[in-house]
């Protein structure tokens, strides 16, 4: 990836890449018609590929507990936990039998798929999502300095199977069910930066979302052509010169303080996991360094940034 020059539009178009039905609505009509849909009453919950729908059909390896009317796949089950239960025994049966490769980084990590909107339907493994297209959760976090600007940057674990050895936000993580936002940015920020609790409860700033509908590609690891529709809820952190982030666990290799334009360098070439990519250029638009005036592409960017996913969300 590091040979081609990205442009900022380049970066949206590698994460936001499912066609958006407001803008592109015959292209998003044709992708979702090769599809099987996931749904609960009138709310579609994800997209899911052909080769993952053949083995959704079959009993003796994901289980009875699935409606199918043509390309309508549904889930059995009166309550959350049924349907959690029902869900957790095809995607444990899935793992046990190596049917698909994204399992083998099955996380024992539960995540909360919601419908309608705010009302938890069912919680699922956190390999597992991708496999079923639907909305999952994150907090990112940038911390950095000013006078002059300066954006503390981790390079990702070289051994990682995801995105290993790529460059990350500062503090990154997943929101695990029964965890609030804040409380997931407290934990993240402890575990990847060393940051104290008391430093993010005082000074962590909540800065708004970014959401886009990203196709996984291989070096996410697992299958390519996953969908996974994302909100990440985001903040700043202006840490002055006296923190120091530190890798507190194997997530991160280490820690470096580069300027505004070395980051700008480094996400032309590519160096960004895709995802945390988004993430810098909304820092970027919110601290006035991508303007109208120097991004030709501002208005799409800043639109797909926060992207109204067609799924029920938090």
């Amino acid at each position: 990836m590091a040979s081609k020059h990205y442009s900022n539009l380049d970066l949206i178009n590698l994460v936001d890449s499912f066609p958006n039905a407001a803008t592109h609505p015959v292209s998003h009509a044709e992708r979702v018609g090769e599809l099987s849909i996931l749904v609960h009453n009138t709310h579609t919950l994800g997209y899911i590929l052909p080769s993952v729908a053949a083995v959704l059909k079959d009993t003796k390896i994901s289980g009875t507990h699935w409606g199918f009317a043509g390309k309508v796949i549904t889930l059995a089950g009166e309550t959350v936990e049924e349907r959690s239960e029902n869900i957790r025994g095809t995607a444990e049966s899935w793992r046990e039998n190596g049917i698909f490769d994204i399992l083998k980084g099955w996380r024992n990590e539960l995540y909360t798929i919601y419908s309608p909107k705010g009302q938890e339907y069912f919680r699922l493994e956190r390999s597992a999502c991708a496999l079923f297209g639907v909305v999952t959760y994150g907090v990112h976090m940038t911390a950095y300095t000013t006078s002059p600007l300066k954006i503390w940057v981790p390079r990702r674990n070289p051994a990682k199977p995801t995105y290993g050895g790529l460059l990350d936000n500062t503090v990154a993580g997943g929101i695990s069910s029964g965890m609030s936002v804040f409380e997931t940015l407290v934990k993240e920020s402890g575990e990847e930066a060393s940051f104290p609790e008391s430093l993010i409860r005082e000074k962590a700033k909540a800065a708004g979302h970014v959401s886009y509908f990203y196709q996984r590609m291989k070096s996410g690891g697992g299958e390519e052509g996953l969908f996974q529709p994302e909100v990440e809820y985001v903040y700043d952190l202006d840490v002055g010169n006296d923190v120091i982030p530190k890798p507190c666990d194997d997530e991160v290799q280490d820690f470096h303080l580069i300027d505004v334009e070395q980051v700008k360098a480094e996400l032309a070439k590519g160096s960004f996991k895709p995802n945390c990519s988004l993430i810098l250029l909304d820092f970027f638009i919110r601290h006035g360094i991508i303007t109208p005036e120097n991004e030709p592409d501002y208005l799409e960017i800043g639109s797909r940034l926060h992207r109204l996913l067609e799924f029920p969300t938090w």
